[in-house]
């Protein structure tokens, strides 16, 4: 790859134009295109891109579009949900190098399609799950790595994250969650702890994610909050929504061992992602950023065990974390979610550079997405299991590990 990739983006609401920051703030890329449905989003993030830069991007209402402009050379899809698939697709077939923020499928089809198409075009992919590039994931990722945790039998992860507003908002600010929580009941949003707990799993890569039951708590949350804010949102008084409250999923690996996740985004609470790993020599919790390993004194106080060692995984980050985050710079945690996009970013710039490939590929994308969809139907059945297919047909037993960034 030379110096800088002509880069187009699809989608300017919120996620988008945080992201076109990070993107505009890298100097491997040059912005030379923009497209969203409207008009306001457009003109305001092509004064961003100006301002930074100086050069003003092409604008474009219809994404294909801009798949079809022979300046672009990328494109980074950060669109409603529905239309990742649709447009990584056009983009892969246009020969476009492709971004794709994450979402969970609609359906299995989608999942596969995306694959088919890869395996056809072999355009470059990459699923933006910006989780797998955190400082806390990728510490304890090469601290698995390094047997720090022997065998690990059990991981655990959730996006639990207070979104009330934002999805209420969905009439006024054109958010596409609105319409999903009023709809579905699934496990909607997986791959932020997913996708760390996958790589370090070795999913794809010598073992394989092979069935799941889910199941929703009833929808209460959002009723509740909208009938204590019926000014703010009186057109959404008496409306019913599907989505459970909370939604658990068990995964079941083909090595034996288990990933827990769960959905929490209706009901009050704080943020947090619950990256946990246990193994046979230890466990890591990323809520207390705690490490516990086999041999060391343990307190039947849980209270005061936590507060004697809450923060505790500092101490081996001068042996296991990795260089990305040393070297991390006041600039990159500012670019964007603590830095983590700013790392994400320069991994998919490096392996476009070098040739390398993705370090999340259309196998891992599909697998992750398909959680969604598949969930969706376990959760309708009443919990029963669900099959997960093996989108690498087979070719999960010989892919070799790979890590997301050098550790």
């Amino acid at each position: 790859m030379k110096k800088t990739l002509k880069t187009g983006v699809i989608g300017l609401g919120a996620r988008g134009s945080q992201m076109l920051e990070t993107i505009v703030s890298c100097e491997e890329s040059d912005v030379v295109a923009l497209c969203d449905l409207y008009e306001d989003r457009r003109e305001k993030n092509r004064k961003m891109v100006e301002e930074k830069t100086g050069k003003s991007p092409v604008l474009y209402e219809n994404y294909k579009d801009l798949i079809a402009d022979p300046n672009v050379e990328a494109v980074f899809i950060i669109s409603s949900w529905d239309m990742h698939t649709r447009m990584a697709v056009d983009s892969m077939k246009a020969g476009k190098i492709t971004a794709l923020e994450v979402a969970g499928a609609y359906d299995i089809e989608d999942c596969w399609q995306l694959v088919r198409t890869y395996e056809e075009t072999g355009t470059p992919i990459m699923l933006l799950e910006n989780c797998c590039f955190d400082r806390f994931e990728l510490l304890t990722s090469s601290m698995a790595k390094a047997g720090k945790f022997g065998k690990i039998m059990y991981c655990h992860g959730a996006y639990a994250h207070e979104l009330r507003d934002e999805v209420l908002g969905g009439h006024v600010n054109r958010h596409y969650r609105l319409e999903n929580y009023m709809k579905r009941n699934c496990e909607n949003y997986p791959t932020h702890e997913l996708g760390p707990i996958a790589k370090v799993l070795g999913i794809n890569r010598g073992n394989q994610i092979i069935s799941l039951v889910s199941v929703a708590s009833r929808a209460a949350g959002m009723e509740d909050y909208i009938a204590q804010n019926a000014e703010k949102y009186p057109d959404l008084v008496g409306k019913k929504f599907r989505q459970g409250d909370i939604v658990n999923t068990i995964i079941t690996c083909a090595d034996g061992s288990t990933i827990s996740l769960r959905l929490d985004t209706t009901l009050p609470r704080h943020y947090a992602r619950e990256f946990t790993l246990h193994g046979t020599r230890g466990l890591y919790e990323q809520n207390t950023n705690m490490v516990y390993l086999a041999g060391e004194p343990e307190d039947f106080n849980t209270a005061k065990h936590y507060r004697a060692n809450i923060g505790n995984a500092e101490r081996f980050e001068a042996d296991y974390l990795p260089r990305a985050w040393k070297e991390m710079t006041e600039e990159m945690l500012r670019a964007g979610h603590g830095g983590m996009d700013s790392v994400e970013f320069a991994v998919f710039c490096d392996c476009l550079r070098s040739g390398k490939p993705m370090p999340i590929d259309v196998y891992d994308a599909a697998a992750w997405m398909a959680i969604t969809t598949i969930s969706e139907s376990s959760v309708a059945a009443g919990g029963l299991p669900q099959a997960i297919p093996d989108f690498t047909s087979g070719a999960w037993t010989r892919r070799p590990l790979t890590d997301v960034v050098e550790i």
